[in-house]
């Protein structure tokens, strides 16, 4: 693992100059928020549209980063100095995501030591810990390691945290840690439906009800969210927090489509719509531009029927229950692992303003359950490979590119190739994986032509827009086609994985 975090963090290095999104004014101003008000003030500050939108451990989280932040350059804490990026800030915020990232180093290495075969493991850990996609967000959120400067690596270490845990049977301790991450970023409550009937299941019907047990879960969850939530309690901030935290004014598709269910509903009226105008079907006129605004406000459609935020949470509830419901008859470790990532799943595909990114989500848990069977990394390859391009477009400038390509194509010449030679060598755990030897002999040749279109996607991207259209024709075209090709992937692989464990077959 040391090798991993050395090559990591080299790669990270190289990634300093690459482009930062508005996320790294985003930080930069929870910063400032954090250091320069007091906390009755910190969820309605607005001086900046980047308000602060986390929970509270994570206002604390920059609260603490913000007293080393006035020692390199305390310009930086300014409030009003918006969109303020010297080069000691950049490389300040930089290194803060770096070294936050230790988190999930210290929670892989504690996965490969409890988690069964240690050289398969460690495969799958390196799979994660070098992931495109989380290069990719490092450097365009963050502006560092992580494209986006959104902390990710860190959060993702605490989630692996609570797996482990959970797979050592110390449900309590995953439970709180769980609760923790929650109160860190809340989008992590896309989990928290399989935490919640594992955890009751598991702990507190173990093998009968314990009154016990159930109390000192719920008293251990109610402390984090009290220690958390306590004081804005008390200061009557309560409703500007969870105002921040669930903005349900933005609309159901984020401007840039997340690769869901609702890419391809938004998709499909679009086309609907050329289908009208050469037939003369009446349209609504006020939806023709609607789907490419997509960050605030209600979505329109032409001539599908309206979405509405209720719709989807049906959706979404419903789904879920189907996965929960094999939980609670069967409280395994690896009904867990696998219910957690369907739940996820479940509000990726089908909920409300879904971000792009939030796809690592999903493919965090899906990760550590790679080698359990050839559908497992059967999956895994197409989900991954799916989830990467998904991401592409946060790196949008042409000369990133080469960069995004080459990290993408190498993490998938090295990872997946070696995965399916070193199962090989572990045949008492891993003896219905023998015969698979390479990627063809794990994906249908339906699989392997699906994968071989991202080139022509990208192909058009590049230079087939231009030479049809032109720069200013159909700019979001490009976008659509990104969303709904990934959506295709990311979709049937969801529906695979939910047929086998619903009939017991994982």
């Amino acid at each position: 693992m040391k090798g991993l975090l050395i090559t990591g963090t080299l790669i990270k290095l190289l990634l300093i100059p690459a482009y930062r999104s508005t996320d790294f004014e985003v930080h930069r101003n929870w910063l400032a928020i954090t250091h320069s008000l007091p906390m009755s003030q910190w969820y309605t500050e607005n001086t900046s549209e980047w308000t602060l939108d986390y929970p509270p451990l994570f206002a604390w989280f920059e609260k603490f980063l913000s007293l080393f932040a006035s020692l390199i350059d305390p310009d930086m804490l300014v409030i009003n100095n918006l969109n303020y990026a010297s080069t000691s800030t950049v490389l300040f915020q930089r290194a803060t995501v770096m070294l936050s990232e230790l988190v999930l180093y210290w929670a892989l290495t504690r996965y490969i030591k409890y988690c069964g075969q240690k050289y398969v493991h460690w495969i799958l850990a390196g799979a994660l810990f070098l992931h495109p996609g989380l290069f990719i967000y490092y450097t365009i959120f963050d502006g560092y390691p992580h494209i986006h400067f959104q902390y990710n690596g860190f959060l993702y270490g605490i989630l692996v945290l609570s797996i482990v845990e959970a797979k050592r049977n110390h449900l309590l301790a995953s439970g709180i840690l769980f609760a923790i991450l929650l109160n860190f970023k809340h989008i992590y409550l896309y989990m928290a439906p399989a935490y919640f009937v594992y955890l009751l299941k598991a702990y507190c019907f173990n093998d009968k009800f314990s009154f016990q047990r159930i109390i000192l879960l719920g008293s251990s969850v109610v402390g984090v969210f009290a220690v958390s939530l306590g004081p804005f309690v008390y200061m009557n901030q309560l409703p500007n927090l969870i105002g921040r935290l669930f903005p349900f004014t933005r609309g159901l598709c984020h401007a840039y489509w997340a690769p869901n269910f609702w890419a391809l509903y938004a998709a499909t009226d679009r086309l609907l719509i050329l289908v009208a105008k050469l037939l003369k079907w009446p349209l609504n006129e006020i939806a023709l531009g609607s789907m490419t605004r997509g960050y605030v406000g209600d979505t329109q459609f032409a001539l599908l029927p309206a979405i509405e935020a209720k719709h989807t949470m049906i959706i979404t509830v419903l789904v879920q229950l189907a996965v929960l419901q094999v939980v609670w008859r069967k409280p395994t470790f690896d009904n867990f692992l696998s219910s957690l990532t369907l739940c996820t799943f479940a509000s990726y595909l089908f909920g409300w303003h879904v971000h792009e990114k939030a796809i690592m989500i999903i493919l965090v848990p899906f990760s550590l359950m790679a080698a359990n069977s050839k559908l497992h990394l059967r999956l895994f390859i197409l989900l991954s490979c799916s989830a990467i391009y998904s991401l592409f477009p946060l790196l949008f400038k042409p000369t990133e590119t080469p960069v995004k390509a080459s990290l993408s194509l190498l993490w998938v010449i090295t990872v997946i190739p070696g995965l399916t030679r070193l199962i090989r060598h572990f045949p008492i755990i891993y003896l219905s994986l023998l015969r698979y030897r390479s990627v063809r002999d794990v994906l249908t040749p339906i699989e392997i032509y699906y994968i071989a279109g991202f080139i022509g996607v990208q192909f058009y991207i590049d230079i087939g827009h231009y030479v049809l259209f032109g720069a200013e024709r159909f700019e979001f075209l490009p976008l659509m086609l990104t969303s709904v090709y990934c959506s295709v992937g990311i979709i049937y692989s969801w529906g695979l994985f939910t047929i086998h464990f619903l009939k017991g077959r994982l």
